[in-house]
């Protein structure tokens, strides 16, 4: 095997994949990226078993062929390069020579014909969306996702494409983080699936502002192909979560009694604020609605005090209701909209956040003092 490539290309190819494999592997070849030359590209394959992503390279092959090197490493080498293009030539020991300039290294590798099977979903697409709203909609649910193993389904992201409309949920019982976006979806391509939390995370790294995305869906995989402007693409494959995602409409509460319309950015310092004087056995904050104000109260015994006040358009009777402040920070966070809505019913009763567009956050209020 032997190719010229271009330094920026190929490390960027390179980080595209590196991120999924670990060093501590009972298989040592999955420390490695399979690397595959010809016609006018090298592809790129990482796996750590449940997961695949596929990264393709322009380069000028000379001779074509396949091997496994050791990604991070290889990563290293190229990112720290000194001169624009690289040469690569790898011998039938998987010993590869990178010359750049002044510069040359060989690293061992092993043979592709060990790398484990990649799997093929030649199924047809589902729908099509830009990348750009897909990784808006993971930014505005991941937080949510439920970390505790025992309850495995709520590990992940909930997927469904129905009615012309993509639905991405994240829950972990407190709280339960809501979006969706109208999109085209083709004839017998309505599914419904959970993506694992590594795999939602993944892709919400490599997902750009440009180009447009792919979703496939086969039994237990699915499929995301990044189409980039410039012809190349990335593809991730990963097994789902298997299960049934429990049925989030329930704790959607249907009404409310008090709607107030708040400041994000304003909402979000005074919470930060306030959360400072909070402990990890006493981490709630109490909201207090008096008429045109919201008071924000953190009392911590063993550390002290905190009040914060805003000015809202209130006009309802006074109460009071506690929540966790990191719960509501995570949400504020995701956000970028200078205007939020709280919908709220009694100091028992979930409160909803909702913005001018398809998002909801219901969280569950905590027990005040």
């Amino acid at each position: 095997m032997k190719f010229s490539i271009g330094k920026d290309p190929f490390a960027g190819g390179l980080q595209a994949v590196q991120n999924i494999v670990t060093t501590r592997t009972t298989l040592p070849i999955l420390a490695n990226v399979l690397m595959r030359a010809e016609g006018d590209r090298i592809d790129l394959t990482a796996s750590d078993l449940d997961m695949t992503i596929q990264r393709d390279v322009a380069a000028k092959v000379e001779t074509p062929g396949a091997v496994t090197l050791p990604v991070k490493r290889l990563f290293s080498i190229v990112r720290e390069l000194g001169t624009p293009e690289i040469e690569m030539e790898v011998d039938d020991r998987s010993i590869a020579t990178l010359q750049s300039g002044p510069s040359l290294y060989k690293i061992h590798g092993l043979p592709a014909d060990e790398y484990p099977p990649v799997p093929s979903l030649e199924v047809g697409r589902c729908a099509v969306l830009p990348q750009e709203t897909l990784k808006g909609m993971l930014r505005r649910t991941i937080f949510a996702v439920s970390t505790d193993e025992a309850r495995y389904v709520l590990n992940g992201l909930f997927f469904s494409l129905k009615d012309h409309k993509l639905t991405v949920v994240a829950t972990d019982g407190r709280r339960l983080a809501l979006t969706h976006e109208e999109v085209e979806i083709e004839a017998d391509g309505e599914h419904e699936f959970i993506l694992p939390t590594k795999a939602a995370n993944e892709l919400g790294r490599l997902l750009t502002d440009k180009g447009q995305v792919e979703i496939r869906v086969q039994e237990n995989q699915v499929v995301f192909t990044l189409l980039e402007e410039d012809g190349h693409r990335v593809q991730l494959m990963t097994k789902q979560v298997e299960g049934t995602y429990p049925n989030y409409r329930q704790v959607i509460p249907k009404e409310s009694r008090h709607r107030v319309t708040l400041a994000r950015e304003e909402f979000l310092q005074a919470l930060r604020r306030a959360e400072l004087m909070t402990s990890e056995k006493s981490n709630s904050v109490k909201l207090t609605f008096t008429r045109n104000q919201l008071s924000i109260t953190a009392n911590t015994p063993e550390i002290g005090e905190a009040r914060e006040t805003l000015a809202v358009n209130y006009k309802d009777e006074d109460f009071a209701v506690a929540f966790n402040p990191a719960y509501l920070l995570d949400a504020l966070k995701a956000l970028d909209d200078e205007e939020v809505f709280f919908e709220l019913t009694d100091e028992l009763s979930p409160g909803v956040l909702k913005i001018n567009g398809p998002f909801l956050y219901v969280i569950m209020p905590m027990r005040m003092n």
